[in-house]
């Protein structure tokens, strides 16, 4: 039995420490190295090892066949649920708003992309299907995820204005150009980061220097949001609150919920090689599972009349797309473009012209508007998968 664990044990030490480390007592030694699932990729490359866990909470879904795979989903969902309460809470805590949306939900709404990112470059995965879970993700956000709740409840970002000719600027009336304002800004970053990936992906793959641009774009993006957090709080003064620390704890077991949960997924579809839902569609799959929270939050937020924070959630999750996950696989093998990549960015540039036009000029997302960008993707679908 050892001999025969031995090629294992080779190929994932880091996976073994970490389940010696989990094991209950009474766990022996070959239970626990034994794998239930050994994943193959298309180009026999293996990327993925599911074993019987520790965990029991875990475990029990693991075997719980043919629900499995709808309870991860669940499971998903849950954490999802989990990190958006602790972000309404934080809200009212120096995070509001715009940079309430561009800063903190990216991280949470997006982890699913940034874990499906890391664990097919670590193990071997596709770039192909990193780059069309982004693109899926980007274009579902920014068509159909705000072009419903602009069919449904309307997005006005600025409110009505009553006809005075000398009636001063209400705080409230400038919170809301400021948020206009700081809107356009992460419009415009997302049509700047979007261009870069298209004229980086002309030459037919994104090769490791182009990952580190890439990351870097991203890194300076939030650092430039977190100091105007930081001058927000004084100019109001304000501070993060003494929670903070059990906020963050929340937000990392939603975290720890969303990778085990997207792990098993990932690996479950990458094992089925026939019908649709199969390793041939693991980036449009994996795309709209890891949007559920995106469509929540756009739901959520829309109902309570927050229009600024359905935007802003939506572009900073973009952001999370593209570049971070481009950059974050590129690091560790050349990402090839896909074939709908043309056609993908070119929706995305010009739904997010769409936004910036009208954000610009009327302070709002027409109803009309919003129809338009729900018929270009399902345009985008059609292109995608059914021509």
């Amino acid at each position: 039995m050892a001999s025969q664990n031995a090629p294992i044990a080779a190929q994932s030490k880091p996976a073994i420490k970490l389940l010696w480390i989990l094991s209950l007592a009474g766990t022996s030694r070959a239970d626990a190295l034994a794998p239930r699932w050994r994943i193959v990729s298309p180009n026999r490359v293996h990327f993925a090892y599911l074993r019987r866990v520790a965990n029991p909470f875990i475990h029990w879904i693991d075997t719980r066949d043919p629900w499995a795979p709808w309870l991860f989903v669940a499971l998903f969902l849950a954490a999802s649920f989990l990190m958006i309460w602790r972000l309404e809470v934080m809200s009212h805590r120096g995070f509001q708003g715009t940079v309430l949306g561009t800063l903190i939900m990216p991280y949470c709404s997006g982890l699913g992309n940034l874990i499906f990112a890391f664990m097919l470059g670590r193990h071997g995965g596709a770039g192909a299907d990193v780059m069309v879970n982004s693109l899926v993700n980007n274009i579902t956000n920014m068509t159909l995820v705000i072009g419903l709740p602009a069919l449904i409840w309307g997005m006005s970002i600025l409110p009505r204005e009553k006809t005075s000719t000398n009636a001063p600027v209400l705080p409230e009336n400038q919170a809301h150009q400021l948020n206009r304002l700081a809107l356009l800004l992460t419009l415009t970053a997302l049509l700047f980061f979007t261009g870069a990936v298209w004229a980086m992906g002309r030459k037919g793959r994104l090769d490791f220097n182009d990952g580190l641009v890439l990351v870097g774009f991203f890194l300076f993006w939030q650092c430039f949001h977190l100091f105007e957090v930081l001058k927000s709080n004084v100019r109001e003064n304000k501070s993060l609150g003494w929670t903070l620390p059990l906020d963050l704890g929340l937000l990392a077991v939603g975290a720890y919920g969303i990778y085990v949960s997207t792990d098993w997924l990932v690996a479950w579809i990458s094992s089925i090689q026939g019908g649709f839902v199969s390793a041939a569609h693991l980036g449009w799959l994996s795309g709209w599972l890891m949007v559920l929270p995106n469509g929540l939050l756009a739901i959520y937020y829309g109902w309570h009349k927050q229009p600024e924070t359905v935007y802003a959630s939506q572009v900073g999750d973009a952001h999370v797309s593209i570049p971070l996950c481009l950059g974050i696989f590129a690091l560790y093998r050349p990402l090839e473009i896909p074939p709908l990549f043309h056609t993908a960015i070119l929706i995305l540039l010009a739904a997010t012209l769409v936004h910036f036009f009208f954000v610009a000029v009327l302070g709002k997302l027409p109803r009309l508007a919003g129809l338009i960008l729900v018929a270009a993707y399902g345009y985008f679908i059609y292109t995608g998968l059914l021509k």
